[in-house]
């Protein structure tokens, strides 16, 4: 009935629900079995391929204008999506630094879409499970219950969050509300020559321009020199700049050196510098039972950006943005329009979650993390952590005993940086060399690494993130390179472009 004219409706209302429930559970059904099955048997898969031409054009086809069943979408993807992922959940893959996600983390993002919650603000259970998250996040990395956080979309993000916060404290004026223009001095931050490249973005971003982000030189071993950070520090000062922060890394990208987090500490508080930690990488080493010694200090923090879906292999995205100081992480972000007041109970009532970010409409980024967590709890993670550790130890170990594979810098954690030289080769060559190795792994489905230049020395990278990974897995990289390498060494591919 019409609520206005108490006629019948002469039309249906539409809906997105299905016409059929029961059929849309068979489909689900369909989904779920097919996803077990692909997780199964990854290992039986090629790591990646190409898509050929009319894949590739299927995705570039117009919007859909018309309808068609559910069951057909889903045949498409069958056919067209699942045997072309990136390959980050095979035991193979060790590009970049990403984990291998798991099965029960799927089941938690499938479940958060289900509620639909936005986790911007309001009073839910969601919006608990959000902040017991970030409460265990706070409890590994030995920071006090009264700490702040927020959960994010990655490192970027998480080093945007912790990078702004200590701006505005270390400004000494109220910046949010007078701007960069009025600040008396123009402030300047500081991290190794080896900080991710999100930094720039981040201190661009924050309006100080990439000439506000001082790189400090590192030593031999990849780490920040804090002999040549002082130096920094008081020529700075003395050309009337005002240094406000200095980032230090846990875990490289490049090769996963880690900065000496105490030294840097001690100094930090000497100088009455924020002292933030880009732990994006290597972080959670401090609920490794092995592993937490390289990280000691890192609790002295006042910031730190961390990524649950690397070490905790949540299903991308999720990162984490802790601050010491509550009421400055607070404080940095909170704005409160009347249409977002708080109600003294009910669904508006509470703490509202985008008080500590950027986002106000928020993704249920938690459930997956909690359900894993809830399973297998933190100490399987801290051991899945030394096992890539030792996995990365002993690929250090067959790259050393291996003839025409050479280390090109220490191992620190669980990335390995080597190349393919069979000697006599000029560095132009041996570059262009080790890449095709690199790229025909990948086209072959085998393995996959990366490519890196670290102070000036070009390497392949393999960045042991996964926990599917066996030694076995690691021979095989081995095996591959030395024969991919012995096949092209005097091939055209080495002849100058």
């Amino acid at each position: 009935m019409d609520a206005v004219t108490g006629k019948a409706e002469s039309v249906r209302a539409e809906t997105l629900d299905p016409v059929d429930w029961e059929t849309m559970r068979d489909l689900a059904h369909r989904i779920v079995d097919d996803a077990v099955d692909y997780t199964r048997d990854v290992r039986e898969r090629p790591l990646w391929q190409d898509m050929p031409p009319p894949v590739r054009a299927r995705f570039r086809s117009p919007v859909p204008q018309g309808e068609r069943p559910l069951a057909e979408v889903y045949d498409d993807l069958v056919t067209n999506l699942l045997p072309y992922p990136m390959g980050n959940i095979h035991p193979r893959f060790w590009m970049w630094y990403m984990g291998a996600g798991n099965f029960t983390g799927a089941l938690g993002d499938f479940l958060a879409a289900i509620l639909g919650s936005n986790l911007g603000g309001g009073d839910h259970a969601a919006a608990e499970i959000d902040k017991q998250v970030v409460n265990w996040l706070k409890e590994m990395m030995g920071y006090p219950a009264t700490a702040s956080g927020t959960l994010v979309s990655g490192g970027s993000m998480a080093n945007l969050i912790g990078l702004t916060v200590a701006r505005n404290q270390m400004s000494g004026i109220d910046l949010r509300e007078l701007g960069l223009g009025a600040l008396k001095a123009p402030l300047r931050f500081y991290g190794s020559d080896q900080i991710h490249s999100c930094h720039q973005i981040a201190v661009e971003a924050m309006g100080l321009g990439n000439q506000a982000l001082c790189r400090v030189p590192s030593d031999a071993a990849c780490r920040m020199d804090v002999v040549a950070l002082r130096g920094a520090v008081e020529r700075d000062r003395a050309a009337g700049f005002a240094p406000a922060c200095v980032i230090a890394t846990a875990g490289t990208v490049n090769t996963g050196a880690i900065d000496d987090l105490e030294q840097i500490a001690d100094f930090c508080a000497e100088q009455h510098l924020w002292l933030h930690v880009d732990g994006c990488i290597g972080a959670l080493l401090a609920i490794a039972p092995m592993g937490k010694a390289l990280v000691r200090g890192i609790a002295r923090a006042d910031s730190i950006a961390l990524d649950p879906h690397k070490w905790l292999h949540a299903p991308f995205e999720v990162g984490c943005a802790l601050v010491r100081n509550a009421q400055a992480h607070f404080g940095s972000f909170t704005l409160t329009p009347e249409y977002l007041e708080s109600a003294p109970r009910g669904i508006a009532s509470g703490v509202w979650l985008h008080d500590f970010g950027l986002q106000t409409s928020r993704g249920f980024r938690a459930l997956k993390v909690w359900m894993a967590l809830e399973e297998h709890g933190v100490a399987k993670f801290g051991r899945l952590i030394d096992q890539d550790l030792a996995h990365a130890q002993y690929l250090t170990e067959r790259i050393m005993a291996t003839r025409d594979l050479n280390l090109c810098f220490p191992t620190a954690i669980n990335i390995v940086c080597f190349r393919y030289d069979p000697g006599g080769l000029p560095e132009p060559a041996l570059k262009r060399l080790n890449i095709e190795i690199m790229v025909r792994m990948q086209e072959a489905g085998v393995a996959a690494v990366s490519d890196t230049t670290v102070h000036g020395r070009h390497c392949l990278r393999a960045a042991i993130n996964n926990h599917r990974t066996t030694r076995a897995d690691l021979d095989i990289l081995i095996d591959e390179v030395v024969r991919q390498g012995a096949a092209l060494s005097r091939a055209s591919v080495l002849a100058a472009p």
